[in-house]
């Protein structure tokens, strides 16, 4: 099955110590060490230093000699540079954590945010669109970023110049969400600063990578997952055939969110990805009006059921003879190639229980033989 470690009913919010708090940022930041398997070492091993114990012996066993854990220092250092930025962490089990991006089958473990962490608990709506907009896509944003915060929704996007800093300024009295695929104090571009400080100040700014880290290509992805997990819906105001965008409205589908598209003419390549959208099945948005319409009004305020941490392991498989270990590694390789396929469906081609299978996926991982990608997705290295 693909790692989904939810479970309903949700149980409730968890407390943590500032020792497990270490531990886990460790643990997300140790070599070959992703939201997945961490998620997956989290429910085996029932806490962040039982599984950052364990590492090195699941290394081993996967060939992988003298692997060491992200040390206690380097965590140590990130939490420095987060508070000289003004950011704090939250952790996936607390009860601040949004709900709804923690039903996603990889949720972030670590978020460090600066500003408002009480606008995650509100309904939140993404808007998301061309960088180099039209004056047309502009308005159309600012229009609906307005009306939808004045309706009670937060605004999510992801501060990139066009569509989303139009977005984001429309919506700062009524509260935004700015999600960066750098460190959560390195804004980008550099002419959205001050947006960003408004942001911080009225608003929120969030960030699963460390404090002090450039975004890099491979970064925007991710951050994409979390606009769309943080929402019930992602309206698409411009892009192209193949935009950033279109890649949020995919995680969004991929992720059961409502897409909603605004059209634009035929003739301009910056509605080209909108009018595909729509032709695909996405609701088309004249206005805001649309958009509540196919969400419903915002809920009044109630206090939301938050996750806690995967249950630890009752009991570990039994060991399997290494020839036969062997043998299924080689299944495994042999099932997959560069094009991603869904962890839950290669279990089912292999035939093979989920409980023998998903260590040698993780010792594969640590091995370098396998990449684990966002949404339950593996490919071979």
């Amino acid at each position: 099955m693909a790692a989904r470690l939810n479970c309903d009913p949700i149980p409730p919010a968890a407390v943590l110590s500032a020792e497990d708090r270490l531990a886990r940022l460790r643990l997300i930041r140790s070599r070959r060490i992703g939201a997945v398997t961490y998620h997956r070492l989290l429910a085996e091993h029932g806490t962040a230093g039982a599984a950052l114990d364990a590492l090195p012996e699941i290394a081993r066993a996967a060939g992988v000699e003298n692997y060491a854990a992200c040390p206690p220092e380097v965590a140590l250092h990130e939490m420095r540079a987060a508070r000289l930025a003004g950011a704090r962490m939250l952790c996936h089990g607390e009860a601040l954590y949004p709900a709804a991006l923690a039903e996603l089958p990889d949720p972030p473990p670590v978020l460090w945010l600066r500003g408002d962490a009480a606008l995650l608990s509100r309904p939140m709506v993404a808007l998301v669109g061309a960088r180099n907009a039209s004056s047309l896509g502009l308005r159309m944003a600012r229009r609906l970023a307005e009306t939808l915060s004045e309706a009670g929704f937060v605004v999510v996007s992801g501060l990139a110049r066009g569509i989303d800093g139009e977005a984001h300024a429309a919506a700062l009295a009524g509260g935004t969400v700015a999600v960066l695929a750098g460190g959560v104090d390195v804004i980008y571009p550099v002419e959205n600063a001050a947006l960003a400080d408004g942001i911080a100040t009225q608003g929120c700014l969030i960030s699963e990578q460390p404090p002090g880290l450039e975004p890099q290509a491979r970064h925007f992805p991710l951050r994409n997952r979390i606009i769309s997990g943080l929402s019930r819906a992602v309206v698409v105001v411009e892009a192209a055939a193949r935009s950033g965008s279109l890649i949020t409205a995919k995680e969004a589908a991929d992720q059961g969110r409502d897409v909603l598209a605004v059209p634009g003419h035929p003739f301009d390549a910056r509605a080209a990805g909108c009018n595909q959208l729509i032709r695909e099945g996405a609701v088309l948005v004249r206005s805001a009006a649309d958009v509540i319409e196919a969400l419903g009004a915002v809920p009044k305020p109630q206090a939301q059921p938050h996750l806690a941490l995967p249950e630890p392991a009752r009991a570990a498989p039994p060991r399997r003879p290494l020839r036969d270990i062997a043998a299924l590694h080689s299944l495994i390789l042999n099932r997959l190639g560069p094009s991603p396929v869904a962890e839950d469906q290669l279990i089912r081609d292999l035939a093979v229980p989920v409980a023998e299978v998903a260590p040698q996926l993780l010792t594969l991982e640590l091995e370098g033989k396998l990449i684990r990608q966002p949404g339950g997705l593996l490919s071979r290295a």
